[in-house]
């Protein structure tokens, strides 16, 4: 079955008028293993300049993309405390004010929900935009226009997601399954669907009504809370303590968000708070979205050659096909382009770094992580 066009996807373009500030939290706390040996501890993939045709780091970009809707002054980054000046060197436009280092990894939902009380104490009803800093999209102005429909629900009292338009049948993914529309545009999600297996996948594409949970949310602050209170109570306790010492005591602030972090659950906002919303609406969008998940992504994504090369432009490539090379090392002053050379070889990623080379067939991209749990058991701790 061929896949779904770009234009498959109808949306309404009368641009909807918010009357609320809008904010936006970025999700920075990944450590993107599946990129080594680009992606380190100390610089993982949101840090990179990884997306093809873009010279910006993943992080950067997520920035730029939404500033049209949320100003520096109206952007939090949510990221590990380890990573905070690092997030902070790449994005010297934003207020120190803007980084929040998360004291220990709970995945996404105390993350959030702790974002989202940030923005509350300044305005209960602002509209908060939730995405992730290594996502890459090619029709920014389809995001933005999604983005703009999913704030005007939010405005509403609506949690609101964006559905993706598949153009696979992939099973890395979560799904979302298209309910009742309420509003041309707007539809119930029906339910939550994690990552199918092959053949259920294949099922949802020929059948439709199925999108890609890309994790992008859209509410208003206190819309947010309330429903933490209600799925997550001893979450939402802690987060009262946690205003009530940033109302009257915000020196301690550090003290009580440990606090907050060392007694919540590692639980995803999907799991904890999506799923069991019973008026989750959906926008469904095509905007070229990628998770940027691996090298096979990247290869997916970057210029090929006839026999589906991506590689440097002085690369030799003889009877070689369906390769992905990346040159990741400093070359130094004087110094001559790398020369790769590929012969009768093909999809494969060929990876080279200063201090390391990966090579793999691309169809392992995903098994990248195993190399550096590997590094770890040998504690090689300079190359990971």
């Amino acid at each position: 079955m061929a896949a779904p066009s770009r234009t498959s996807v109808a949306t309404a373009r009368v641009e909807p008028r918010l009357t609320q500030p809008a904010y936006a939290v970025i999700l920075a706390g990944g450590s993107g293993t599946r990129f080594w040996p680009a992606s380190r501890q100390k610089r993982p993939k949101q840090l990179l300049a990884i997306a093809p045709g873009r010279d910006e780091t993943l992080i950067a970009g997520a920035v730029r993309r939404l500033a049209p809707l949320c100003p520096p002054e109206r952007v939090l980054i949510a990221t590990g405390q380890h990573l905070r000046a690092a997030t902070a060197q790449a994005l010297p436009t934003l207020p120190e004010s803007a980084f929040l280092g998360e004291p220990m990894p709970k995945n996404t939902a105390p993350c959030i929900a702790w974002a989202t009380l940030k923005i509350a104490l300044k305005d209960p009803r602002a509209v908060v935009i939730v995405v992730s800093s290594d996502q890459h999209i090619e029709d920014e102005p389809a995001l933005l226009d999604a983005l703009r429909r999913a704030a005007a629900q939010a405005e509403q009292g609506h949690i609101v997601t964006l559905g993706i338009q598949p153009t696979r049948p992939e099973t890395g993914y979560g799904y979302l399954k298209q309910g009742a529309e309420t509003e041309p545009g707007v539809h119930v999600v029906e339910r939550f669907v994690e990552k199918p297996d092959a053949e259920t996948a294949k099922s949802y594409l020929s059948r439709g009504g199925y999108f890609w949970n890309a994790g992008i949310f859209v509410f208003r602050a206190d819309v947010m809370l309330e429903a933490v209170a209600r799925h997550m109570p001893d979450l939402a306790a802690h987060l009262e303590e946690l205003r009530r010492t940033l109302e009257t005591a915000p020196e301690r602030e550090a003290q009580a968000t440990e606090a907050l972090f060392a007694a919540a659950p590692a639980i995803s906002i999907d799991y904890a708070i999506m799923e069991r919303e019973p008026d989750l609406r959906m926008i469904a969008c095509d905007p070229g979205w990628s998770d940027l998940g691996s090298w096979q992504a990247v290869w997916e994504l970057s210029p090929k050659d006839a026999q589906g090369n991506a590689t440097p432009k002085d690369s030799v490539l003889i009877d070689a096909s369906g390769n992905l090379v990346v040159d990741l090392s400093r070359g130094g002053e004087g110094k001559q382009p790398k020369v790769f050379a590929l012969l009768g070889v093909k999809d494969l990623c060929v990876i080279h770094a200063d201090d390391a080379v990966l090579v793999l067939p691309r169809s392992e991209a995903q098994a990248v992580r195993d190399i550096v749990e590997q590094l770890n058991k040998r504690g090689r701790k300079d190359l990971f």
